[in-house]
């Protein structure tokens, strides 16, 4: 679980509900027609927008924000560096026993390749391949959280044009006039909210993870090549490490020293 994340979302929403209810009457922010309006136009314009499998694809990986773990790239290139030993102490055929106990199956698959004798050009072009799909599916559960934060206000916004109009036609009575721009304008602190405070994080949540798994399937490529072509262990992990920020990279070298 990535306590960072839960402590963020569950401490924004804390803040929001104390301030809510530091005003004194948190009855004054709940208006059912506003919450159906804004919640029900934001999820029927996303189907609309988007296929409804990418959507429910979408909310599927949201549960990857709170649970998941991220990969160590230390240990990512220690690894790819000890197939690479094994390849040029006993030959890369014996890669296919060490692919047993391997569980991510992207190293499985270019390392089996690998042994198989396939041509390198054609064993990097198609993990490329499946990095740019799994690159192209995270943009589209993106594109759908991106729509929510752009059609969450301009829904919000449409009920307090629709809330101002219902006001205007009281006009004849003034003690209603301040309950109802109330209410017109709660759509729009309620579209505000699920833009600012859960669609837009998790967008750029999301856009991180993705960023993170695409570096990782990055360096297995690079390493997959490399010891494809034979290169020495030492050139593999030289070549690995540029991946690495200068500070990682100087406090690995210090451990290798000591």
């Amino acid at each position: 679980m990535d306590l960072g994340s839960l402590f963020g979302f569950l401490g924004t929403w804390v803040l929001i509900a104390w301030a809510l209810l530091a005003s004194g009457n948190i009855t004054y922010y709940i208006d059912i027609p506003s919450v159906i309006l804004v919640l029900g136009g934001t999820s029927t314009i996303i189907f609309f927008a988007q296929p409804a499998g990418t959507v429910k694809r979408t909310f599927s990986s949201i549960k990857k924000v709170f649970f998941h773990q991220s990969s160590s790239i230390q240990k990512l290139i220690e690894d790819m560096v000890s197939y690479a030993e094994i390849a040029r102490r006993d030959g890369i055929l014996s890669l296919e026993n060490t692919t047993k106990d391997i569980d991510d199956p992207f190293i499985v698959r270019g390392i089996q390749m690998a042994v198989d004798g396939t041509d390198p050009e054609l064993i990097e072009a198609i993990l490329n391949s499946e990095l740019d799909n799994i690159a192209a599916r995270h943009d589209n559960y993106k594109q759908v959280l991106d729509g929510v934060a752009k059609y969450a206000p301009a829904f919000g916004m449409i009920g307090t044009l629709v809330g101002l109009v219902v006001m205007l036609q009281n006009m004849d009575d003034p003690s209603k006039i301040g309950p109802g721009m109330a209410v017109a304008i709660l759509t729009t602190l309620y579209g505000a909210v699920i833009a600012n405070a859960l669609a837009i994080p998790l967008s750029d949540r999301l856009a991180r993870r993705n960023a993170e798994e695409v570096l990782v399937k990055t360096i297995i490529i690079k390493g997959v090549m490399a010891i494809q072509s034979g290169d020495n262990p030492r050139i593999v992990e030289q070549k690995l490490t540029t991946f690495l920020p200068p500070s990682m990279r100087k406090v690995e070298e210090e451990d290798k020293a000591a």
